[in-house]
């Protein structure tokens, strides 16, 4: 089985326009993402798709491979099935530009699910959500069922609940990466955006309306993405403390 790993990354974000090539600690935030994802042991092959000559230039000079795509890609996954069409592969991983502490222990499990499991259409990670992350829309969260296969992904709390939330919260924080078989991203990318994908600009929900199966796998470690400057504040603070 080949697998290979895919970044796409745009300068235009809504939340936060230049994200990839902002800097953490010195260094360009999409090139934390791709030393992190060349450390990966299962996956033989990494790009970064992208439409901008800029975070080519950036990718190209810490010596990742480049894809360039259009500019109209509604998500990041029909970015990385325009710049796969030509590529020969079994399983692509989706290593979203804005995870910067991700490593081949988070992308490793996912490849290997598809190994364990040949079937399987599509599976992405998630983690212990915090409390202050509950009712933050920056963070998605996941909610299971007993196969460990995602019922429903959301901004927003799920599952509501008519008493204050405990400490130990029903949900899971969704991490950015998932891993999709060849054969279900080119039914994913042939069909529309559905409606509860557009609401909560959540790609993965086109997966649940096609009625497809997500393993999530569950990790106990957190990692810190960056969707908006006030997250890359935290991570810096995060990486400034001494390790323990």
């Amino acid at each position: 089985m080949k697998i290979i790993a895919v970044i796409p990354a745009r300068y235009a974000s809504t939340r936060f326009p230049g994200k990839p090539l902002v800097k953490l600690k010195d260094k360009p935030l999409i090139q934390w993402v791709v030393e992190g994802a060349k450390s990966a042991k299962l996956v033989q092959e990494i790009y970064v798709a992208t439409d901008d000559q800029r975070i080519a230039d950036v990718v190209k000079a810490c010596g990742g491979n480049v894809l360039m795509t259009r500019s109209e890609c509604p998500t990041g996954t029909d970015r990385i099935f325009e710049a796969t069409k030509d590529l020969q592969f079994d399983v692509v991983l989706n290593i979203q530009g804005d995870e910067p502490q991700i490593t081949a222990e988070y992308i490793d499990l996912l490849a290997k699910a598809f190994l364990d499991q040949p079937g399987l259409d599509m599976a992405t990670l998630a983690h212990p959500i915090a409390l202050e992350d509950i009712e933050n829309p920056n963070a998605v969260k996941v909610i299971k069922n007993a196969n460990n296969e995602a019922i429903y992904f959301s901004r927003f709390a799920i599952p509501y609940s008519r008493e204050k939330v405990g400490a130990q919260p029903v949900c899971e924080k969704h991490i950015g990466l998932y891993g999709y078989t060849k054969t279900f991203l080119n039914k994913f990318c042939n069909s529309e955006q559905s409606a509860i994908e557009k609401a909560e600009s959540l790609e993965q929900l086109r997966a649940l309306h096609l009625g497809a199966k997500i393993k999530v796998l569950s990790v106990k470690k957190p990692i810190q993405g960056v969707d908006t400057p006030e997250d890359l504040a935290k991570l810096e603070t995060l990486l400034a403390k001494p390790k323990s």
